[in-house]
């Protein structure tokens, strides 16, 4: 996974940076936003496999930057994650594109897994269109 890089979109501080450093000491590289603005702006000068995005953010949420990625940045997996239960959230996130839904808090290991089979996923579609 070290050669995978990881956009992690959350407007709590207190969850993004312990995150971010769980999973750069896994060997992910990982650079994070605090709205979904400030990635957007991170994705005009670069490129990632997979972004992790907080369905409930202030100002642009979660829902409306998976539309943006989806519409903009086709090739790039995104995972929902949140902590406000909502399986009509969940749906509609699985029908606007979302790899998957996890829940806060989230376990580390399932989330590595989560992000490797999303970025997998992605590649093999990348493959697929450029083929």
């Amino acid at each position: 996974m070290a050669d995978l890089k990881l956009l992690l979109v959350d407007d709590e501080q207190e969850f993004l940076e312990p995150m971010a450093a769980r999973l750069k000491r896994r060997r992910l590289a990982c650079r994070t936003a605090q709205s979904g603005a400030e990635a957007l702006k991170i994705l005009e000068e670069e490129s990632f496999d997979c972004a992790v995005v907080d369905v409930m953010m202030p100002g642009m949420d979660g829902m409306e930057l998976l539309r943006r990625l989806r519409r903009d940045y086709s090739h790039m997996a995104v995972i929902l994650l949140t902590g406000h239960a909502s399986v009509e959230l969940g749906v509609q996130g699985m029908e606007l594109g979302a790899f998957e839904y996890l829940m806060k808090p989230v376990d580390l290991d399932e989330l590595l897994d989560t992000i490797r089979r999303a970025s997998l996923a992605a590649a093999e579609v990348r493959e697929r269109t450029n083929a």
